[in-house]
């Protein structure tokens, strides 16, 4: 009986953190010997934790859905996703705090670089958050004059002001039933045979209402000062609006409502809304870090202490790092290693350093999303590798619960060959949350 109470005492004192590092999986690259940025890199405590912890890969995108970050955090968190999914737009405006009426819809809304007939880059050269403001509220202020041949009225239709070039689009009246094709997937490719297109017919009209202001807006852009200015100086101009992924209000339970056993206070650390959007539907609080870009220029040391600081005082912990995805996505393998590297040194080292002087016990679990591999520029469904790592606190009574299992190095082969195996749905997050209990 006392064990028992002991025990329970042990998981009373458990806390648990979730390094989060988007798009870093990959597939061999030639200019880096034929090895993944994962492989190349030189990341001595993400390998670590690989060495000294339990591994395996895990499906976050369950079959017949888009390889979205939206999707794949969702999957990975445990949620079924088909029942609480309704579009990234509305995961960022709840970030955001842009509420969502019963007859409104939401949607991501891209302010994209567009050069001739194709989509040059999702980001318009990963615009500031100064200039993306200036052509947010332009595009707002101009709304009056915008005319469809739809039944809605510029008054239906608001943009918001997000990060860099991470906008939403709110259409009241809107229906979520519209075909969009995300801007990243794109890239080098004609954008004309990716405007949108309805995928049941009460979608047709807000389907031709977005591919209206689509158009609309690449005329004003164009002219703007500040696009004007970029061009001068060499930079990729935001040229055209692009809208995507459409929902309504989600209705999903929190994390502590799905675990209540073991998750009582949460926190999310990012520098991305649809993160962000995820966390406040998950009950977590959002911690903003000064200087965190979601680029590789992100502030690693401040996510770092602020993840350090939150898992003092709370339960579960979710930080994202966004810079290895972005690298993926701009085609940039050497960029991409040194992404890692940098979240290794500066993020993941002095993590496992602080909290191995802990009395609690603090599980900590480094994965990706998806894949975003530098061959395509774009996500795809492959499984992700992740490693579980336990620090041992000196309290003669804690339960061994990670046996190493003889995998080196944290990478996408090595972790394939991990002791949990394949894992998909919510067994990731239940192992995790609870190993005595193992993935059936």
């Amino acid at each position: 009986m006392q064990g028992d109470l002991e025990g329970l005492l042990i998981f009373l004192r458990m806390k648990y953190l979730i390094i989060l590092a988007d798009g870093a999986a990959d597939e061999p690259v030639e200019a880096l010997g034929n090895k993944t940025p994962l492989q190349a890199a030189k990341k001595p405590n993400i390998d670590r934790m690989a060495k000294e912890g339990i591994n395996g890969r895990l499906v976050t995108v369950p079959e017949g859905f888009h390889p979205g970050s939206e999707i794949a955090h969702l999957g990975l968190l445990g949620y079924d996703v088909a029942k609480v999914f309704e579009g990234r737009g509305s995961l960022e405006a709840a970030s955001m705090q842009v509420p969502i009426a019963d007859d409104e819809v939401a949607m991501r809304c891209n302010i994209i670089c567009l050069e001739g007939d194709n989509i040059k880059n999702h980001s318009a050269g990963n615009i500031s958050n100064e200039e993306a403001a200036v052509l947010i509220k332009y595009l707002n202020e101009q709304l009056p004059t915008f005319r469809s041949k739809t039944s809605f009225t510029w008054q239906d239709i608001k943009f918001f002001e997000g990060v860099s070039y991470r906008h939403l689009l709110k259409i009241r009246r809107g229906n979520k039933h519209v075909l969009c094709t995300p801007p990243h997937d794109k890239i080098g490719q004609p954008w004309r045979p990716e405007l949108t297109r309805a995928e049941l017919p009460e979608g047709e009209e807000t389907s031709l209402l977005l591919n209206e202001l689509i158009l609309w807006s690449q005329d004003l852009l164009s002219k703007h000062p500040v696009n004007q200015k970029r061009v001068a100086e060499g930079k990729d101009p935001a040229n055209s609006i692009w809208p995507w992924s459409l929902g309504y209000r989600p209705k999903m339970q929190t994390l502590h409502e799905l675990f209540p056993d073991r998750i009582q206070t949460g926190a999310v650390i990012s520098a991305v809304d649809l993160i962000f959007g995820i966390g406040v539907y998950c009950g977590l609080d959002k911690i903003e870090v000064p200087g965190a870009t979601g680029l590789w220029d992100t502030n690693y040391e401040g996510k770092r202490d602020a993840a350090i600081e939150q898992l003092r005082q709370k339960d579960f912990v979710f930080l994202h790092v966004e810079a290895t995805d972005e690298a993926g996505h701009d085609g940039e393998p050497e960029l991409k290693k040194r992404c890692v590297e940098m979240l290794d040194e500066r993020c993941v080292g002095p993590i496992l350093q602080e909290v191995s002087k802990w009395k609690e016990t603090v599980r900590v679990a480094i994965l990706p999303d998806h894949p975003t591999p530098i061959k395509y520029r774009t996500h795809t469904m492959t499984p992700v590798p992740f490693a579980i790592w336990q620090n041992h606190p000196s309290a003669p009574t804690e339960p061994t619960t990670i046996v190493a299992d003889g995998v080196q190095t944290f990478d996408e082969d090595a972790c394939f060959q991990g002791s949990l195996g394949l894992l998909e749905k919510d067994q990731f997050i239940k192992y995790f949350l609870d190993p005595l209990n193992p993935p059936a």
